[in-house]
């Protein structure tokens, strides 16, 4: 049995989860159970990053300790995976004693590349990331679009520039496989400048919320070389049994606003620890809201619990994985939302389904039977999966339900009743061994639909209590937002 180990990064805790963020956890819960359906042995792990500048002063201005704060926000972040059916094995948090642990042994392992120094340089709180000159020649955030702040203090550094030729070996040769490859390019031109060693500890005077650093009580861990080291502590490393069984991990899932530290300092943490470097790293986009960056003075911040309280988890599940492009950046608006929600899931999949229902329920009693082999090609389906583009997999798992839809309006069964009963029944099992099938391909992407689709045709009868998949929205409402009043 192979192993597969897929993980998330782990969600910064300054606010509630966006939908940006359930998008992550559904891609790492596809490939998850794609994996569990191949037979290979999974462990999917996601969790919470609350530590740094930014929670202690999000807790400052919600008027709490960091710690009440960081409990309450992580909450909602493990609340969330079961809203969306995602299923995973852990949640990790970075104020776990056991991750606390872990990010210290982590440091011990790389100190010969770490040493002290006077540091002075610009620091984004929104990242909690610093940038040189450099990078920001104008001292603006390339993210966050705001002014960074100058810091002078002696803090702890990782000599991250001895890394560079080994790091860009590993992404040119495709070691570490960074998808889509336009990721890949720009983590490649970094590293053509060349790395700079990087800060990695405050001192305390100046942040209070963050991991001792060992053998130093004056600093505390910079937010990131903490953060980064969960992908181990959710393993046990360095003697847990389950990090001798699933480390490296296959995919990390991150979005592109985090590329530089998961393609560059994390491997070469990893090299300095004496590790294998992840196998590969899949680079999301942003989800902007009905053409706009989602900002709350916008008043546009669509929340997960909204478009599933309204059209359902699948539903949006459908939409995250179709609609947004695997390699780059998407949109979602409720009227796309409403036209994909009719056309593709209500139309295209809840009408065949429903139809082959009625009819083996009329002409055969309900009486499936033995089902022939589907005719569906997957072969695309899996290439599209083993390439990570989940919207080319779904879209090719529509073509095959308008192939059928098509087959089925050729063949004419309602007419075939009448004429050939032994080619109708030719037709209508091999109409249930194809859409049984299509519930084999959707389960990694809609495992709630899928199931019941399986369960409409289980043990050769139908069951019509499994009811629509997909009830019709005749008359949508498109929700108002301040910024589109």
């Amino acid at each position: 049995m192979a192993k597969f180990y897929v993980t998330t990064a782990s969600a910064y805790t300054n606010g509630p989860p966006h939908i940006g963020y359930a998008m992550e956890l559904i891609q790492g819960d596809v490939l998850a159970r794609y994996h569990r359906q191949q037979g290979d042995e999974v462990w999917y792990v996601t969790g919470t990053d609350e530590h740094g500048t930014k929670i202690k002063r999000a807790a400052e201005e919600a008027g709490k300790s960091p710690k009440a704060y960081a409990d309450e926000i992580s909450q909602l972040f493990r609340d969330l995976a079961p809203a969306l059916t995602v299923n995973t094995n852990q949640f990790v948090r970075s104020t776990d004693p056991s991750h606390e642990k872990v990010a210290q042994a982590l440091w011990k392992a790389c100190e010969k590349d770490i040493y002290k120094a006077k540091y002075e340089g610009w620091y984004c709180v929104g990242c909690e990331t610093f940038y040189t000159d450099i990078d920001v020649p104008g001292h603006v955030c390339p993210i966050h679009k705001k002014p960074l702040e100058k810091i002078a203090e002696e803090n702890y550094f990782f000599k991250l520039s001895a890394y560079t030729s080994q790091v860009k070996e590993l992404i040119s040769t495709d070691k570490i496989l960074i998808r889509p490859v336009a990721r890949k390019n720009e983590i490649m031109a970094l590293l053509e400048r060349g790395l700079e060693d990087i800060s990695i500890s405050r001192d305390k005077k100046q942040l209070t919320w963050g991991i001792p650093v060992p053998g130093d009580a004056t600093q505390v861990m910079y937010v990131w070389f903490d953060a980064l080291g969960y992908y181990v502590s959710a393993l046990g490393y360095p003697n847990g049994a389950a990090f001798q069984k699933f480390w490296p991990a296959d995919v990390q899932i991150v979005g592109k606003d985090i590329l530089r530290h998961h393609a560059a300092i994390w491997p070469a943490m990893l090299l300095s620890a004496g590790l294998p470097p992840e196998k590969s790293l899949y680079v999301h986009g942003f989800i902007s809201s009905e053409g706009h960056k989602m900002s709350k003075s916008l008043g546009n911040v669509v929340g997960p619990d909204d478009v599933i309280a309204k059209y359902g988890v699948d539903a949006l599940r459908y939409y995250l994985l179709r609609e947004i492009p695997a390699d780059g950046d998407g949109d979602f608006s409720w009227s796309r939302m409403e036209q994909v929600y009719n056309a593709d899931l209500a139309n295209d999949l809840g009408n065949l389904v429903q139809r082959i229902q009625v009819m083996i329920g009329k002409y055969q009693k309900g009486v499936v039977g033995d089902l022939p082999p589907h005719s569906h090609d997957v072969a695309p389906y899996e290439q599209a999966m083993a390439d990570l583009r989940f919207d080319k997999a779904l879209a090719e798992v529509w073509l095959l339900i308008r192939g059928l839809n098509q087959f089925l309006e050729e063949e004419k069964p309602w007419e075939l009743a009448n004429s050939d009963p032994g080619h109708l029944a030719e037709v209508l099992h091999h109409a249930v061994a194809d859409v049984v099938q299509l519930a084999t391909m959707l389960l990694p992407f809609l495992p709630t639909t899928a199931q019941k689709i399986a369960a409409t045709f289980e043990g050769g009868v139908v069951r019509p209590e499994i009811g629509l998949l997909f009830p019709k929205h005749d008359r949508p409402e498109k929700p108002q937002t301040p910024h589109q009043a």
